[in-house]
């Protein structure tokens, strides 16, 4: 997986007037979540942009507030490529991934973005790009090709997962599928169901007359 770079400011006004003065600014409220977990009571000083959420038996967890701008997260977001992210917050410096993009529902603008910090121990949940490579048996009888799922769920440490997921389509029949239970890749668990489609050669009106004429 690619890295990108991307520096952010902490975050210490909250609150919605806050992030209306911080979108007429063309910036982007953002906040790391996956941090250390800690004991509660908190006693240790926070960094900038820091609070604790807590979560459950006296543990709370450190998430970090901050702002992005438009222009720095477009080549991140405007693409169908996966990066992980060297991502840098005042004096707080993490791996990231991007977990979830929130966007205006009329101009598209982005509204808000999530990241989860990762390490090389935890593994993540993830979204990867399919990509097909070969020459179908099922097309060169006349079948259509079709990519089912553009992305696959996967699970595995971040170092370990690819930019994209190649499958080979070489022996894929005429009228045949490939499923998510058919396909492995080394390090990563795929966590759709067994059963989904991911992709199929499907019968075109000349494939089935040529079938109907080699079956007289």
């Amino acid at each position: 997986m690619k890295t990108f770079q991307l520096e952010g400011t902490p975050r210490i006004d909250l609150g919605k007037k806050a992030v209306k003065a911080i979108r007429k600014q063309d910036l982007i409220p953002a906040v790391l979540n996956g941090g250390e977990i800690v004991e509660m009571p908190y006693n240790k000083t926070l960094k900038a942009g820091e609070k604790i959420v807590e979560i459950a038996n006296n543990k709370g967890l450190i998430v970090t507030d901050f702002t992005i701008s438009n222009d720095a997260v477009r080549k991140l977001i405007y693409t169908p490529e996966i990066f992980a992210v060297d991502l840098t917050i005042g004096e707080k410096k993490v791996m990231a991934v991007v977990k979830d993009v929130q966007f205006h529902p009329v101009n598209d603008r982005i509204l808000h973005m999530d990241f989860l910090e990762v390490n090389d121990k935890k593994p993540i949940v993830m979204e990867v790009p399919v990509a097909l490579e070969g020459h179908s048996e099922g097309v060169k009888a006349g079948g259509k090709l079709s990519l089912e799922m553009r992305k696959l769920k996967v699970k595995a440490i971040y170092t370990q997962i690819p930019e994209k997921l190649v499958i080979n389509i070489d022996n894929l029949g005429l009228g045949k599928t490939m499923q998510v239970g058919d396909l492995h890749f080394e390090g990563l668990e795929i966590m759709n169901a067994k059963n989904a489609v991911v992709c199929a050669v499907k019968l075109t009106r000349a494939a089935r007359g040529a079938q109907a004429k080699s079956g007289k």
